[in-house]
């Protein structure tokens, strides 16, 4: 099945970013664009569409495009057009060459370039993990752009507030302390690395380190992969992170946090949307953020929001549950048409 997704560069704000992409539609004629994979297109300029429309993958971390496979099959079955890029320095994609300019408003940059390029005027988005940010961010931005958006483990968040009040050693205070990580991402291989990741980050408690104690040692050699991860998974990870490796992934997004910006004092985020939480998500289990979610707070910010709640959903849950996660995006994006490409 794979075999059905293409891949492309782009050159874009002075890199060139890799985008996979599937579904019925056409490449556009770009000198911009290169194509690894055109003998299955017709070529035409100036469109990239499905049938119903496009939709958007953003990635989060450890994740890549690779993450959105089955997602991406998915859609473009139901008649959409999926592109799915790896963002700024990850994956296939290129490196800022000074990593500590890139903000988040750079992520949203990257993807209208995209958009642009390949002509689409109108774009669902999926997002998941801190790729929610730049999914909310372009609706907050560019709702003009923006049909639909999805996210998945991750809400609209105003502030920052859950992720700093931690202890010390969680894992997101001890990844933006500068060559923190690097030293205990490098006592091992790139896939050892990823695999122990993938361990800790589908339980449901949240990864948070004692003192002399680092992230990593929270799962060692004899921990198994999840039942839905396979080696085959973990080599593409691998591959891709090999080729990235991980120093810009830890500035985007763990190093850029005080960078972000709320969209002013009481941002709405106009366009209808949906929620997806495993409820074995240890992101749950932030401070306040199960109230937040299943009071209804967020609907302040996201006033047409649908929050559905899988049961034993972690926080790969369209890795783990990939069926019922294409079920439930599909049934969300077929009921709000784009009436644009």
């Amino acid at each position: 099945m794979m075999d059905k997704i293409e891949h492309a560069h782009f050159d874009v704000n002075g890199l060139s970013l890799h985008v996979a992409h599937t579904g019925q539609g056409w490449l556009i004629e770009s000198p911009l664009i290169s194509s690894m994979h055109l003998p299955s297109f017709q070529i035409f300029p100036n469109r990239v569409a499905g049938k119903l429309g496009t939709v958007l993958f953003l990635h989060g971390f450890p994740e890549i495009w690779y993450s959105w496979r089955h997602q991406m099959l998915a859609v473009a079955g139901a008649g959409f057009r999926a592109i799915a890029p790896d963002l700024r320095g990850y994956g296939l994609s290129g490196q800022p060459s000074i990593p500590e300019d890139s903000s988040w408003q750079d992520l949203v940059a990257d993807l209208i370039a995209i958009l642009d390029l390949l002509s689409i005027s109108k774009v669902h988005v999926v997002a998941k993990d801190f790729g929610a940010r730049p999914a909310y961010d372009l609706s907050l931005r560019h709702p003009d752009r923006v049909a639909t958006v999805a996210t998945l483990g991750v809400p609209f968040l105003a502030t920052v507030t859950p992720f700093i009040s931690l202890p010390e050693g969680f894992y997101m205070n001890r990844w933006r302390e500068p060559g923190r990580a690097e030293a205990d991402f490098g006592r091992f291989d790139v896939r050892r690395v990823v695999r122990t990741i993938y361990i800790l980050f589908s339980r449901s408690e949240i990864p948070i380190a004692e003192e002399g104690q680092e992230i990593l040692d929270l799962a060692d050699s004899s921990a198994p992969l999840p039942p839905w991860f396979t080696e085959a998974d973990l080599d593409a990870y691998a591959a891709l992170y090999e080729n990235s490796g991980f120093s810009f992934p830890l500035h985007m997004p763990y190093r850029s946090l005080h960078k972000l910006e709320t969209g002013g004092e009481d941002p709405k985020v106009e366009v209808p949307a949906m929620l997806v939480m495993g409820e074995k998500d240890y992101v749950l289990k932030f401070p306040g953020m199960e109230n937040y979610v299943k009071s209804g707070e967020v609907k302040h910010f996201v006033p047409d929001l649908e929050i559905v709640y899988v049961p034993e959903g972690c926080h790969f849950i369209q890795e783990q549950f990939p069926d019922q996660v294409n079920k439930l995006i599909v049934g969300f994006l077929k009921n709000h048409p784009s009436g644009n490409n």
